[in-house]
């Protein structure tokens, strides 16, 4: 019998194309095998951290006087949702003609913990491989499989993997059941999610505490000969404006019809190059910016571009560069991508040779993976839905920008003096599009010159105009701005950001109002009774750089564990001591179906919603939710409220309308296929009410931590 060799996937699409690629045509119930490689797949993780209940009964009831709960050494369990899938990669790797694994989970920290937990559970010591890729291609796969890396060269990812996974536990089920049973109400707390709570406060006190101030600018407008010049004043520091309201008013009676001398007309050269290539962060920015999409959606859909239709590469990578040995794959790569739409560009670029350079290319800036650009596969536009259109046009768009030559221009400055003051006036004139090309020129831009002058010329002052303008405050965060906060104060990682932003929302410590993160009275309560340093970003950030330290073997795992053990301690007993009240500001007059107490009005991603007050009822009741229809008369979204038949569409124009006679007007404008339509909306709108009334949501939120 011949000795194989078998392979642990993430999921079962990806096992799918890599037994694909390594010729295992044999399907059977949960792995495929062949000659040489059986290959098998995890759900996502099949193992995690057990309930503190694991370790005593006791714990099942949450009460003050058990915490903080600090087991010596944590233990894992398997997933029972996906037990079934867990027994079956365990039959494989235990299996006597096995003598070989090769880890080919997500080549990240997570996906080193999905692996590592599965094979310590099934007490395997057998002698591991390590596949490493940053495309899911038929060729990455390949030829990541003739170059496997020995699994210990990333113990110290894994010990990273597991301190990340222990430190969110110790610290999150210590600091969510203190707040939790000491206020009665489901507050909960953790590691990274509650200084990014905080960080929207501060920007929402900033706000709340800003006062304007007036402030001034002046343009003069001159003429030669019957073509305008518009030039602006500016003080011996260069400043355009000045907050001295008489000054700007004495300027403006001084130079009116008077004479504007030319003292000085500059023509430079410019060069702009093309912004970075992508990592996640910068692309869930720009994806929020332009499009709207939240950061867990733009993850979403790059992982369908990855993974399915294997147009990008990894999407979890905080590096903006590309290393040596991708310069190879450059004239494929801008093949795949030489469709309509991009050919123009790729043609010139397919003619040219591409030389590499610093601002695009260099292995010092690459950790685990490059930046996020098109694979070799060719890609079929038509494949793609809508949204999965609009992030890889995003990428291909900047890809092929690093490739182009700089964008050129030149630049006019005209300095005039009148009556002791300086003007002076821009213009530019565009030589070279270069990567420029690759994109529409900006309307806020003008590139069309400025009229010709020479200096020593004198022109008239024909009007002068003062504006009045207004200091102002700092903008609500969005999940753009948000993102970039977290990275500015290294909270979280790229893999993790948009999962703690989603938390937030789903706790109801933050809601969206047009677009703009805002905090709830729920979210400011919990700040004013969390523990103190919980709050800084600077101590979450001084952990995030350890555990990077750990995954780089410059710091211990067990050093770090034991400063959160202690760190828990002291969390708990400031909890436990304070003086605080918190008070529900959102209760309803509505009773609680399940248990009688009252019900709370929050505002969640989706809509408005009822939570029983008692957390450990957590019964919860869907009230309104906005949709994607739109109002026949103001096009804005439409609220979906009410229960069963009497569902009822309001427009807060004051439009109503049935839900049944919307389906009948619907179907009338669609001929036949709207009942698709309307049976998809609904049958999401039943999933997410059942996510709602499933008490183990909750439950599993929490675990997830």
């Amino acid at each position: 019998n011949m000795a194989k060799i078998l392979v642990l996937a993430e999921k079962p699409s990806v096992g799918r194309d890599i037994a694909r690629v390594l010729g295992c045509k044999n399907e059977k119930n949960g792995y495929i095998e062949g000659n040489k490689y059986i290959v098998t797949w995890a759900l996502g993780h099949l193992v995690t951290l057990a309930d503190p209940e694991t370790y005593d009964k006791k714990y099942k009831s949450w009460d003050m006087s058990d915490l903080p709960i600090l087991p010596k050494d944590l233990k894992t369990v398997v997933i029972k949702k996906s037990a079934k899938q867990f027994n079956t990669v365990k039959a494989q790797l235990n299996r006597n003609d096995v003598n070989e694994v090769v880890i080919a989970t997500d080549a990240g920290r997570e996906g080193e913990l999905v692996a590592r937990w599965i094979i310590e559970k099934a007490h395997i010591k057998k002698p591991i491989k390590r596949l490493w890729i940053s495309s899911s291609t038929d060729k990455a796969i390949k030829e990541g499989f003739t170059k496997l890396k020995d699994a210990k060269e990333y113990n110290n990812l894994y010990y990273s993997a597991i301190a990340r996974a222990e430190a969110d536990w110790i610290v999150g089920i210590n600091a969510t059941r203190a707040l939790t049973t000491k206020y009665n109400a489901s507050l909960s707390c953790g590691r990274v999610q509650t200084p990014t709570l905080a960080m929207i406060l501060k920007r929402e006190d900033e706000i709340r505490n800003f006062k304007p101030k007036d402030y001034y600018t002046l343009d003069i407008l001159t003429e030669k000969g019957g073509n305008y010049l518009k030039l602006s004043w500016h003080d011996k520091n260069n400043s355009t404006s000045t907050f001295n309201k008489e000054k700007i008013e004495n300027i403006k009676k001084k130079v009116l019809n008077k004479d504007l001398k030319i003292v000085d007309v500059k023509k430079s050269n410019k060069k702009k190059y093309a912004p970075s290539l992508y990592d996640l962060t910068e692309l869930q920015r720009d994806a929020n910016k332009m499009f709207g999409y939240s950061a867990k959606e733009t993850l979403s859909i790059m992982q369908k571009l990855y993974e399915h239709h294997k147009v990008l590469t990894y999407p979890r990578t905080d590096s903006r560069y590309l290393t040596d040995d991708i310069v190879d794959t450059l004239k494929d790569r801008i093949k795949a991508v030489n469709t309509s739409e991009y050919s123009k560009v790729c043609m010139k670029l397919l003619k040219t040779k591409i030389k590499p350079n610093k601002s695009f290319v260099d292995n010092s800036k690459v950790t685990d993976h490059h930046a996020i650009i098109p694979t070799e596969e060719r890609v079929f536009l038509g494949d793609l839905s809508d949204k999965e259109r609009k992030i890889y046009d995003l990428v291909v768009k900047r890809f092929l920008s690093v490739l182009c030559p700089p964008f050129e221009y030149e630049q006019t400055t005209i300095k005039g003096s009148c009556e002791g003051e300086i003007f002076t006036a821009k213009g530019n004139k565009i030589i070279k599009l270069g990567w420029r090309e690759n994109y529409t020129v900006d309307d806020n831009e003008t590139y069309d010159g400025i009229i010709d002058i020479n200096v020593d010329e004198v022109l008239k002052v024909e009007s002068v105009k003062i504006e009045n303008k207004k200091t102002n405050p700092p903008s609500y965060l969005n999940e753009a701005t948000l993102l970039t906060e977290m990275e500015k104060h290294n909270l979280g990682t790229v893999a993790t950001r948009a999962d703690i932003i989603e938390k937030l929302f789903n706790s109801f410590f933050v809601e969206m109002k047009n677009k703009e993160i805002h905090i709830t009275s729920k979210g400011r309560q919990l700040l004013d009774l969390a523990p103190k340093d919980l709050k800084s970003p600077e101590l979450t950030a001084k952990w995030e750089k350890t555990l990077n330290d750990i995954s780089k073997g410059k710091s211990k795992k067990n050093e770090f564990l034991n400063e959160m053990k202690n760190y828990s301690k002291t969390i708990v007993k400031e909890i436990k001591n304070s003086e605080n009240k918190f008070k529900h500001d959102n209760l309803t007059r509505n009773k609680c179906p399940e248990c009688g107490k009252f019900m709370l009005e929050v505002n969640g991603k989706r809509g408005k919603m009822l939570v029983c007050e008692d957390r450990e009822c957590n019964t919860r009741k869907l009230i309104s939710q906005t949709t994607n229809a739109r109002c026949p008369n103001c096009h804005k979204r439409l609220e979906l409220k009410g229960q069963g038949e009497g569902k009822i569409f309001t427009c807060s124009c004051g439009h109503r309308e049935k839900l049944s006679s919307f389906n009948k007007r619907k179907a009338e404008e669609k001929g036949k296929a709207s009942k698709k339509d309307i049976n998809k909306y609904l049958k999401n709108q039943n999933k997410e009410q059942e996510a709602f009334n499933n008490p183990f949501a909750a439950l599993a939120n929490l675990k997830n931590k």
